[in-house]
């Protein structure tokens, strides 16, 4: 959650959130072949220009096991499959297990915005800025 733009969510939260995630097809859970046990979700949103926005975010239990590359991995062939030309995420440049799982995923860094985005507010009230990356990988 440390780089989520979102709190952790309470139960009534987390409930309404479930059923906005049933009824897309943006958010994919993934789970365990073995116990099919949700270890995290993998998010791909349509964007203008043929293009998706990539996001994931696993327990960290199952941190460096492979789940994520797999995960999207898939994603990302299907998404070229079907025409997508164009495959984008953006992340906390701090966040450095993200932008190398991007790099695993042959995603090359476009760009790095400074100071471009606030999820939060200090208590004053000032925003609290955050850099971005953004990553691409293009079909063909």
């Amino acid at each position: 959650m440390k780089y989520e733009p979102y709190q952790p969510l309470t139960f009534e939260e987390a409930k309404e959130n479930l059923q906005w995630r049933i009824g897309t097809d943006e958010m994919i859970a993934v789970e365990l072949k073995s116990s099919h046990k949700m270890i995290g979700n993998v998010y791909m949103g349509r964007r203008d220009f043929e293009a998706v926005e990539i996001g994931y975010v696993f327990n960290r239990d199952y941190w460096g096991h492979g789940y994520a590359v797999e995960s999207c991995e898939a994603l990302i062939e299907r998404a070229f499959s079907n025409g997508v030309h164009r495959i984008y995420a953006e992340c906390d440049p701090d966040n450095k297990s993200s932008w190398k799982l991007l790099e695993t995923l042959g995603f090359q860094r476009e760009a790095h915005y400074r100071r471009n985005v606030y999820f939060w507010r200090d208590e004053a009230g000032n925003a609290i800025w955050k850099d971005t990356y953004v990553y691409a990988k293009l079909n063909g």
